[in-house]
């Protein structure tokens, strides 16, 4: 949406992502990251740490359970998403603004760590599929290919018109 603040954050989890359940079922992840800016000061050749700063995150359904089966404590991560500001008041009376991280994406930071990565079975493109097998091929229309001529179930889609691998497919790429 227009207007709204979209950040990436890179720093290290504070805490265990924690995982909770709305009442209508939808997952949210909840976690804080720390990030720390490094400057190196020439005059003692050293490097310095500045202040942390500490954001809340939430991320939610799917990613949620994701994040909490794969992060934890102390993992350098990158956080992609939109910056929220709220404001309350305290049970003193005291009126407070926090911001927090509404993320869209994040993952475990390469710099210094490795990673393997294992698609889940749920969600995203796997929702689609079990939707096409329950309502039978030709009952779904393909939304990655939406606007692509040849791209109604069953048809042969922008990857080829009927030739190459399987499923009317190819390898090649058409341009």
């Amino acid at each position: 949406m227009a207007g709204e603040v979209t950040i990436t954050v890179v720093g290290n989890l504070v805490d265990d992502p924690e995982l909770k359940f709305t009442p209508g079922g939808a997952a949210v992840a909840k976690f804080r990251i720390a990030s720390t800016p490094r400057t190196f000061d020439k005059q003692t050749n050293e490097w310095k740490d500045g202040d942390s700063l500490f954001l809340p995150c939430a991320v939610w359904r799917q990613a949620a359970e994701n994040v909490a089966e794969s992060l934890q404590r102390g993992m350098r991560v990158i956080v992609q998403g939109r910056l929220k500001q709220r404001s309350y008041e305290d049970r003193e009376g005291v009126k407070r603004t926090v911001f927090e991280l509404d993320v869209e994406e994040v993952g475990p930071s390469l710099k210094g760590a490795t990673a393997k990565v294992t698609k889940a079975g749920a969600g995203g493109r796997g929702a689609y599929e079990e939707a096409r097998r329950a309502q039978g091929a030709s009952a779904v229309r393909d939304p990655w290919l939406a606007d692509t001529p040849g791209t109604q179930a069953g048809g042969s889609g922008a990857w080829g018109a009927g030739g190459g691998g399987g499923g009317g497919y190819s390898d090649d790429p058409p341009f």
